[in-house]
């Protein structure tokens, strides 16, 4: 057994699921959290709950999908949490945070050395009434060029651009996403997701609604479903290679969704931000963006908003 995998062995027997028979822990509750590694700064996201007199966490890593912790310890206003064993090549992560108040600071380890500090607010309830009324839709493409539209980072691998009126993702490489940004709306897209492919649509740059197949394996990373936390409630045939569309209404964190004209979420709860997502400031308006790191081959046409009458 290697250094690093004997600590983790060690730390995960010693941060067994804490007792908490007295009160609600302080920590209880959903966090948005930035890293700030040597080479990025990144989100992640964190839900504390207590059942069963247990505590139990489930983290939303920088990719991939939302998952539970290994092992959890709460002491006062300290929290140990082990993120991810050591696997292969890769090291054990845990977390070392401190609460103050309604925001916590810490240090993420990757196996025995600090990679990163943590800073954690309180994530909002984003609970706003629906409006009483939305403008008329207004389009987001204007199916002659990228205007209104940019890279996400780095421009090398940019291989999106306008054909026929459609926009399209020639090969795999960077995202792109809106030069604008959005609270509440209505969005529709019209989308042909090649055989195979794999894409997905963020909502403020956060909430990633899966377009194409991840092959299967989990429904909540299936087409329509709100990545890693909700398959789509209707079980839908995919249609890679055909024309469909998605209709999205996003009121403050609760969600509808229609596919092809049939509801698949309606006015569901998005607990948290996304693998992949731009930031975890759940409060603040953001960009819609398309993957098109996954696979190239994506085409989008009809591309509007409506926004709240105030």
């Amino acid at each position: 057994m290697n250094r690093s995998r004997m600590v983790f062995t060690i730390l995960s027997i010693l941060l067994t699921p804490a007792l908490s028979t007295q009160t609600r822990n302080r920590f209880a509750g959903r966090w948005d959290i930035t890293v700030t590694a040597q080479d990025a700064t990144y989100p992640n996201w964190m839900e504390l709950v207590e059942k069963d007199g247990e505590l139990q966490v489930r983290v939303q890593p920088r990719g991939g999908a939302v998952r539970p912790a290994v092992a959890v310890k709460a002491d006062g206003s300290r929290l140990f949490v082990a993120v991810s064993p050591a696997s292969g090549n890769r090291l054990a992560v845990s977390w070392e945070l401190e609460l103050k108040g309604d925001r916590f600071t810490g240090a993420q380890k990757t196996g025995e050395s600090v990679s990163g500090q943590l800073v954690g607010v309180r994530a909002p309830a984003l609970k706003g009434a629906p409006p009483k009324a939305w403008t008329d839709p207004e389009p987001l493409f204007n199916g002659k060029d990228l205007t209104g539209w940019e890279p996400v980072g780095s421009a090398s691998n940019f291989y999106w651009t306008v054909k026929d009126g459609e926009l399209v993702n020639e090969q795999r490489g960077g995202n792109i996403k809106t030069t604008r940004t959005f609270d509440d709306f209505k969005l529709h897209i019209d989308f042909n997701c090649p055989e195979r492919g794999n894409s997905g649509l963020y909502l403020r740059g956060r909430y990633e609604i899966q377009i194409g197949t991840e092959g299967g394996r989990e429904p909540s990373r299936e087409m329509g479903a709100i990545f890693g936390f909700f398959p789509a409630s209707r079980d839908l045939p995919l249609r890679l290679g055909e024309w469909q569309s998605y209709d999205v209404t996003l009121i403050g964190r609760y969600v509808t969704v229609v596919r092809n004209g049939v509801t698949i979420h309606e006015n569901q709860e998005i607990p948290g931000i996304t693998g992949g997502a731009l930031d975890s400031r759940e409060a603040e308006p953001g960009p819609f963006y398309i993957q098109g790191d996954h696979s190239g081959g994506l085409r989008f046409r009809n591309i509007t908003v409506s926004l709240p009458k105030r």
